[in-house]
């Protein structure tokens, strides 16, 4: 990426990167995490079914039980806050939340909203459907949720070590939902180190193979 960044929110992705060192003891201001929270729920999902849950684990007897299921990672432990993200794998049942309010408001015509509903239920008859969209989508918030601690002066660090059938059973997570990955967010220790990224002309293709 060029150094020279043109706007405030291309210099929040060029800082952003994965921090597993943090100031231990501090506490997230309620009104951030709200705002990081908000943030991630702003995050484009198919048909906005918004197939996330965020479960915010701040108790630090709730992040030592966290430990040994993420492996010892100190940074559950040292971070302010840790989010697991999870995908709705039955976000199908999200439609009439989403879409009635635009119908009562004379936005959507009802035979619209049937016919979107009939697409969403004939998706969602396959299980593989439901999960690659459950895990896309809250991939989706996950990266909001980043850039957001970021553009705060917080950072984050996502995490995919971890025994997701331990975390399901010690958090009581409902089957409706996937683990797809921890976020530890708080006050760096030590600055963040760019890991570096390959070229552009490595990672892009042109139209075609």
């Amino acid at each position: 990426m060029s150094t020279q960044v043109q706007n405030e929110v291309l210099k929040v992705i060029e800082d952003r990167h994965s921090v597993k060192q943090y100031q231990a003891g501090h506490q997230l201001p309620k009104e951030d995490l709200e705002q990081i929270l908000s943030a991630a729920a702003q995050a484009p999902s198919s048909w906005n079914l918004q197939h996330w849950k965020l479960v915010v684990i701040d108790d630090q007897a709730q992040k030592e039980k966290l430990l040994p299921i993420a492996y010892g990672q100190k940074q559950i432990v040292e971070s302010s806050v840790v989010i697991a993200v999870l995908g709705d794998l039955e976000a199908n049942k999200n439609a009439q939340a989403v879409f009635g309010p635009a119908v009562a408001g004379g936005f959507l015509p009802q035979a619209v909203m049937d016919q979107l509903v009939g697409q969403i239920e004939g998706a969602y008859q396959y299980p593989q459907v439901a999960r690659d969209e459950a895990i896309r989508n809250a991939s989706l918030a996950a990266m909001n949720l980043m850039l957001a601690a970021k553009s705060l002066g917080y950072d984050t660090c996502p995490m995919g070590g971890y025994d997701a059938a331990k975390f399901v059973e010690a958090f009581n997570v409902p089957a409706r939902y996937v683990p797809v990955m921890l976020i530890s967010l708080g006050l760096a220790a030590t600055p963040a180190r760019s890991a570096g990224r390959l070229p552009l002309d490595q990672v892009t293709v042109s139209n075609s193979f």
